[in-house]
């Protein structure tokens, strides 16, 4: 280990978070907003942490304020220390019981509305002193916040890039071939298999949710065609095929929840079946991985059955 210097540093963390604040606005009087000071207090600290290091840490004239070369480097490295003093301060405060407080974990769209609602009052029974707080994005989004520090975690799909992070895994999320009823692709309890598939209108969501790249994987290597219409949601693709606009792939999680709401028949995919991995992730070296294990615990333990292959209704005529 590193010997450890004792001398008091020429800096403070509260002048490094100045910086870091005018990088981010890219205004002094933004910055001086957001924390709480004056501006003049604001520039005077941040010229006397310009004096310590020896270096410019930003260029400003009337109109504008860049970082400079050295600048963007330095705050860089003066964000990933204010984030380790928060995992220290962190760590103190959960020393006692690290499930009491709150936790803040995001949560992709394509699992939220099926998870939470089961989920919610099972953690508010096991952690009585816990708040969780949801924060619903897309992965790219919730990654770049988890690297940030201002998420704790985020339930994820594996497949896509999360970046380098602690996983525990929650669930395989099987994937299923959904169409309107009546329709051909349909009528079958068999799992269905790619060529089948060949050429049938597929509908998927919009860019950005990562179960639209994992489930267009599929639909590429069964030749099928996307319909121009990308959809927001599940909700919104599974209405679009009871509707009769095509057919899609709905993971086994929102299976229940969609069949209710609309009129579709249900298939299993024949093996390799296509699927999603997912698993509560985290910073390395998070003073709340304790925590975060034994909240994983309860994701697993919570988590819906996989449902049949088609739900069972009024025989119908073939």
């Amino acid at each position: 280990m590193g010997s450890v210097r004792l001398q008091p540093h020429p800096f403070t963390l509260r002048q490094l978070q100045y910086a870091v604040a005018v990088a981010d606005s890219l205004s002094f009087r933004k910055a001086a907003t957001l924390c709480h000071v004056s501006q003049p207090s604001l520039s005077a600290q941040l010229a006397q942490l310009e004096e310590a290091l020896g270096v410019r840490l930003f260029e400003r004239d009337k109109k504008r304020v860049l970082p400079t070369a050295a600048g963007q480097r330095l705050v860089e490295r003066a964000r990933r220390l204010l984030l380790e003093a928060d995992d220290l301060q962190e760590e103190a405060r959960r020393v006692g019981n690290p499930l009491d407080g709150t936790l803040r974990i995001g949560i992709i769209p394509t699992v939220s509305p099926y998870l939470l609602p089961s989920l919610t009052p099972a953690l508010r029974r096991r952690f009585a002193r816990l708040t969780v707080a949801w924060v619903e994005d897309k992965t790219e989004v919730l990654t770049r916040e988890l690297a940030a520090g201002t998420l704790d975690a985020a339930l994820l799909a594996l497949e896509a890039d999360v970046g380098d992070v602690e996983q525990d895994i929650i669930a395989r999320d099987a994937f299923f071939l959904v169409t309107p009823k009546g329709h051909p692709l349909g009528a079958k309890d068999t799992p269905v298999t790619p060529s089948e598939l060949r050429d049938a209108k597929v509908l998927l969501l919009d860019e950005g949710h990562c179960l639209r790249a994992q489930a267009l994987a599929f639909c590429t290597r069964a030749r099928t065609h996307e319909q121009e219409f990308r959809a927001t949601s599940l909700s919104t693709l599974a209405q679009m095929v009871a509707g009769g606009a095509g057919v899609t792939l709905l993971p086994a999680l929102a299976l229940p929840t969609e069949s209710r709401r609309a009129d579709l028949d249900i298939r299993p995919i024949a093996a390799p079946t296509p699927h999603r991995t997912l698993a509560l992730v985290w910073r390395r070296g998070t003073p709340l991985a304790s925590a975060l294990k034994q909240l994983s615990a309860v994701l697993r333990e919570h988590y819906p059955d996989t449902p049949p292959a088609r739900p069972r209704g009024p025989a119908r005529g073939r």
